[in-house]
């Protein structure tokens, strides 16, 4: 099982899996990021052999992709030793859906000095299993195991991991697997049913302070809607080790079509 298939140097066939929330005849967003930050971390490692962490992904979202040909590009903004900045699109038929711009941070030993603020959730083991199809269609929420403790409306912490590999038969990082799931937060904790209000993201931007580690991936999420349309999802995210950075999710908030 697999989100996408390798066609070519630069080409990818989305899988049923990638299957939309919002329109199931689309992809749902969360693969193509992490189907994005593989394809910076591919052409890193061919172009350099230190192997540079990413500490942000900020993605903007341009269109939707439909469940089919994608095309993965990178460039560089700006080179350097030890930070770069980094640009990828991800296309369908020339037509540009995803922008993401990286920064590659070499690492250094600050080991003496670690830590965080930031509260620690309950392990997965701790959390019950939640059929996130009781409230969302789609190939890729019905591929996600989550865990899930719901605090309130647009408050909850919770756990996803999934058995699907991002791209068959190639060996893929921790952050480009954990960049595939972080889209799923905006619909995790939800402050109104998606039959009655839409809120789908129109970017995502991930801080990470530490690099993940296991299958798991873990969320502590608020969920605000604002007056006039304009709503955020905010996460804490954490591997089993605790807290590793942030990701943010502006939304665009208006009646469902009925």
């Amino acid at each position: 099982m697999h989100y996408f298939e390798r066609l070519s140097e630069t080409t990818f066939l989305a899988s049923s899996h990638t299957g939309g929330a919002w329109n199931t005849a689309e992809q749902h967003i969360a693969p193509a990021l992490g189907l994005l930050a593989h394809a910076i971390e591919t052409d890193r490692d061919r172009r350099r052999d230190d192997s540079p962490a990413i500490g942000r992904l900020s993605y903007d979202i341009l269109g939707t992709l439909p469940i089919g040909v994608v095309e993965a590009s990178v460039r560089i903004l700006r080179a350097g030793r030890t930070i770069e900045l980094v640009e990828a699109t991800l296309s369908h038929d020339g037509r540009v859906a995803v922008v993401v711009r990286a920064w590659l941070m070499q690492s250094f030993e600050t080991q003496p000095f670690h830590g965080t603020p930031f509260p620690t959730i309950a392990a997965p083991d701790d959390m019950p299993s939640w059929d996130a199809t009781t409230v969302w269609p789609g190939g890729f929420i019905e591929s996600a195991d989550v865990r899930r403790a719901h605090l309130e409306p647009g408050r909850a912490s919770f756990w996803v991991r999934t058995p699907v590999a991002l791209v068959a038969d190639e060996q893929v990082s921790a952050v480009a697997r954990t960049a595939g799931l972080l889209d799923i937060a905006n619909g995790m904790s939800t402050r109104v049913s998606p039959t009655e209000v839409a809120f789908p993201n129109l970017d995502l931007t991930v801080h990470l302070f530490a690099m993940p580690h296991g299958e798991w991936v873990g969320f502590d999420t608020n969920v605000s809607f604002g007056a006039s349309g304009i709503g955020l999802t905010h996460s804490v995210v954490s591997d089993v080790r605790g807290p590793i950075g942030t990701s943010s999710q502006i939304l665009t908030v208006r009646p469902a079509t009925r």
